[in-house]
């Protein structure tokens, strides 16, 4: 919990209580460096990969059969202190305490790069070039700022991918739940078994500029009204498909004045549901209802599938050593999804036996806010089973 909040300072936002550490930032390398000071104090050996990765080993040098723990410490804008850094706090006190116990084992702590992905639009890139799914496209691509990943990696002296480490045998990836399921189940801890598919797209309706006052509404081509209408419809859709979810988070209009009819419209649409069949129907959903609002206010439309990625059920290896470490410490654990993504799942469909343990989360289940909140004890007993789980997949 101290490291919890050492970290907390890195990138602290005074003013909303936050911490913002972008992906590839020099904030994010900051807190790399603190946290390989710590591994170095567990006496590991720390090293790190072309994308910026850390290593932390008990035993030295790598192995063949290693098994990882860990997540990431980049966050969100204004994020909170648990999401992605307790992964790494509970890898470090679990990893020295089998190691203390086992001498040589093939373990290791990770901290991936960038996995929230909002600085450069596309996430874990640690995990990702790790796997080899990381290409020139995505090296191009820039931030706000116009700064490009290559950039960003080149002014942290990382050359960039490929990575040339092999993959692991296991990962164990510890995480806050970011939800409300395990604290209304009673549950301090949740054994993962899939990963949610996602997919987004950017939706830009195309309407007719004019003056507020003087254009009658039956005669307007207002491209935010048809916007707004499928947010609405699109809703009603995910709805309607068990374990769906539709989210709209960032909506521009182009040229924007208060007298003016909005002419242009873009939108990001997020979408993400437990099983490959109900993905793709709510994938199908979002072209679809999109054209039918737009024909409906006389609105062009571009509709642009970013990107998507496929439900990942975790290893059942890893799963099985999860539950049995919790049932013999006696701590309640539940099965459960995860509908946010992570590098456990990276890992997962590049054919490791990749598993994830969750942390009940308190205050609603806030996430990505300054009012993320675990308990300590359940915390405690996180390392606790994460450090069973180890011991067990040695």
């Amino acid at each position: 919990m101290q490291r919890l909040s050492l970290l907390a300072r890195v990138g602290a936002d005074a003013e909303t209580g936050g911490v913002t550490r972008p992906g590839l930032s020099p904030a994010e390398d900051e807190a790399h460096a603190l946290v390989a000071a710590w591994c170095e104090e567990e006496g590991m050996a720390v090293s790190r990969d072309a994308a910026g990765n850390l290593y932390a080993r008990p035993g030295g040098a790598a192995a063949a059969g290693e098994i990882w723990s860990g997540s990431h410490v980049d966050t969100v804008p204004s994020g909170g202190r648990f999401d992605g850094a307790l992964g790494v706090v509970a890898a470090i006190e679990a990893v020295a305490a089998v190691a203390a116990g086992s001498p040589g084992a093939p373990l290791a702590v990770v901290v991936f790069r960038d996995e929230e992905g909002w600085r450069f639009g596309n996430g874990c890139f640690g995990s990702r070039s790790l796997a080899g799914l990381v290409g020139p496209a995505d090296l191009a691509r820039t931030d706000a700022r116009g700064v490009s990943v290559a950039d960003a990696l080149s002014g942290l002296g990382l050359p960039g991918p490929p990575v040339e480490v092999a993959l692991p045998a296991a990962y164990v990836e510890t995480h806050v739940e970011q939800g409300p399921v395990l604290a209304t189940a009673g549950a301090a801890l949740g054994d993962v078994a899939a990963i949610a598919g996602m997919a987004a797209f950017t939706l830009t309706f195309r309407g007719s500029s004019g003056h507020a006052g003087t254009v009658p509404m039956a005669d307007r081509r207002d491209a935010f009204a048809a916007c707004a209408e499928f947010a609405v419809r699109l809703r009603e859709r995910a709805l309607e498909i068990p374990g769906a979810v539709a989210t709209i988070g960032d909506v521009a209009i182009l040229q924007p004045a208060a007298n003016v009819i909005p002419g242009v419209v873009r939108a990001t649409v997020d979408v993400r549901a437990p099983t490959a069949a109900a993905l793709e129907r709510l994938v199908a959903a979002v072209p679809a209802v999109a054209a039918e609002v737009a024909a409906r206010g006389r609105c062009g439309l571009d509709a642009v599938s970013e990107w998507r990625e496929e439900p990942v059920v975790l290893s059942a290896r890893v799963r099985r050593a999860v539950r049995a470490a919790a049932l013999d410490l006696g701590i309640p654990a539940v099965e459960i999804g995860s509908g946010g993504g992570h590098d456990a799942g990276i890992l997962a469909a590049a054919g490791v036996d990749a598993g994830m343990l969750f942390v009940r989360s308190l205050n609603g289940g806030a996430s990505h806010r300054p009012d993320e909140l675990s308990d300590e004890a359940d915390v405690a007993a996180a390392v606790a089973v994460l450090a069973e789980t180890l011991r067990s997949l040695l």
